[in-house]
């Protein structure tokens, strides 16, 4: 999937310890941590894909769309008030541990299908302990059918096996399953990578379209044009999603900028295109196999 780092420098801190970085044996594969050249930050890499960056400063973000998801949050939502978060695809719980620092009365769940993985990220990382950030091992339709109804403010889908979403975690009755969760006037955001032809994308918004009234869509200007490869995230939610200027100036000035679609300029980036449904073949709802 299209990862960008933006070379910001990050606070200063303690050094990276040793034991951090390495090579380990998960369920899946291989998970790899190298550090940082200034020793205030990792990589976690899942069997030879970036997955995530954490860094000494919590608050500090590398990825570019998780940067982009956070000023989305951000413009959402009272980052004093008790959010209740799921996050489905924990890998290194950046983003889970970067919302519990700039939200402190928040709370989230992350979902890792990998039990491996999970009790590395756990071991390794500082990633605050529970009731703020519960990690769950699981599938995440799964656990997602299996949650209270109404029972949370933002759902994060971030999930890659590999390079490519799961065929099972793109379609409409799974979205439909995240805004049964969804309190209302809640918020679902979806990281969305794919080649230039924006193909997979263009589908997979709709199907996200078909199950919210309102949709917003952030990406670097070049991949809405299929000029390269990359990330955009969709937000969507039952209730009005404008873009505030304030959120539409601090992604241009981002250190990757992007652009904001909302209401008729977002539908029209789907026109034509088919939800994914589960009767599709596996084959049908597959994210393409993204360059790394």
């Amino acid at each position: 999937m299209a990862r960008q780092r933006s070379g910001r420098r990050p606070a200063a801190g303690a050094a990276a310890p040793d034991d951090i970085a390495g090579t380990v044996a998960i369920d899946s594969g291989t998970a790899v941590i190298t550090t940082d050249p200034d020793g205030q930050g990792w990589l976690l890499e899942v069997n030879g894909v970036q997955s995530s960056h954490l860094a000494a400063d919590p608050t500090r973000l590398d990825f570019e769309y998780m940067r982009w998801i956070a000023a989305v949050v951000a413009d959402r939502f009272d980052l004093g008030g008790p959010l209740r978060v799921l996050h489905l695809g924990a890998a290194g719980c950046a983003l889970p541990r970067y919302l519990a620092a700039v939200a402190p009365a928040s709370r989230h769940v992350a979902v890792e299908v990998d039990a491996a993985l999970a009790d590395l990220v756990r071991t390794r990382f500082d990633i605050p302990r529970a009731p703020v950030v519960r990690l769950r091992v699981g599938d995440a339709r799964t656990v997602t059918e299996g949650l209270t109804p109404d029972s949370r403010d933002l759902v994060v889908v971030d999930v890659f096996a590999g390079a490519r979403t799961p065929a099972h975690l793109t379609t409409v009755e799974f979205f439909d399953a995240i805004r049964r969760v969804l309190r209302p006037g809640g918020l679902v955001v979806m990281n969305v990578a794919d080649t230039r032809d924006l193909a997979y994308a263009r589908r997979q918004i709709a199907t996200v379209a078909a199950c919210f009234r309102h949709t917003l869509l952030v990406a670097d200007p070049a991949m809405l044009k299929g000029r390269r490869y990359g990330n955009v995230v969709v937000a969507a939610s039952d209730d009005p999603l404008p873009a505030s200027p304030s959120l539409v100036r601090g992604l241009l000035v981002d250190a990757v900028p992007a652009s904001v679609r909302e209401g008729p300029d977002a539908r029209a980036f789907t026109a034509g295109a088919r939800p994914y449904t589960d009767a599709d073949p596996p084959t049908d709802r597959g994210a393409p196999l993204m360059s790394v």
